[in-house]
């Protein structure tokens, strides 16, 4: 039995283990460029997006006509908490609108703020940073470089998988052919068989 281990073992081709790490190599550069370019292309998208969305997007004084309410538990812990107060502003010139606008916590009435409105005068959420644009185009290159390389290492496991189970077949197929001359079987057999004549 131990003849047989170590003349497999024997027959294992040096460079196999080289060319598994190569392989690995391979997929771990291929998913970092599509995670670059995934994340450049979500830059440029965001940038574009963003362009569209500033040309419609206006920053307007308003004034606030009651006090602050306390935000909400859930943003109260940010690093920005913000708190709700009615206020009027105009947009267009001369049109008089209001709504419920974010202030600073503890904000009194009468107070003058910043907000962003639409081309019609409606409050609208402002066009997003570069930190934001940033963080989604990062986190989009990241998942893409991720789903690339689990994708390819275990294309890669299952290719070695089957290459492994065709080569020890193939093994074993020469063992039984070389081992009963190897270890002298066919040999004693024949010797026997003379003896009987």
């Amino acid at each position: 039995m131990s003849h047989r281990e170590s003349s497999s073992s024997g027959s294992v081709p040096p460079a196999k283990g080289s060319r598994g790490r190569a392989a690995f190599v391979l997929v771990l550069i291929i998913a970092l460029v599509c995670g670059a370019v995934a994340g450049g292309i979500l830059w440029n998208a965001g940038a574009r997006t963003d362009r569209e969305l500033a040309a419609h997007r206006h920053q307007v004084k308003a004034t606030t006509t009651g006090p602050a309410k306390d935000p909400p538990v859930a943003s109260r812990y940010g690093t920005k908490p913000q708190a709700l107060a009615p206020a009027v502003w105009e947009q267009p010139e001369h049109v008089r609108r209001s709504g419920t606008v974010h202030v600073p916590p503890r904000t009194p009435p009468g107070r003058i703020v910043t907000i962003w409105v639409d081309d019609a005068g409606s409050l609208a959420r402002p066009p997003s940073s570069a930190a934001d644009r940033a963080f989604t185009s990062l986190s989009g290159g990241i998942a893409a470089a991720g789903a690339v390389g689990v994708t390819g290492a275990g294309v890669v496991l299952l290719v070695r998988r089957r290459s492994e189970g065709h080569r020890l077949a193939a093994w074993e197929r020469e063992w039984e052919r070389v081992e009963p001359v190897w270890s002298g079987r066919l040999h004693r057999g024949r010797d026997a068989g003379g003896d009987d004549d």
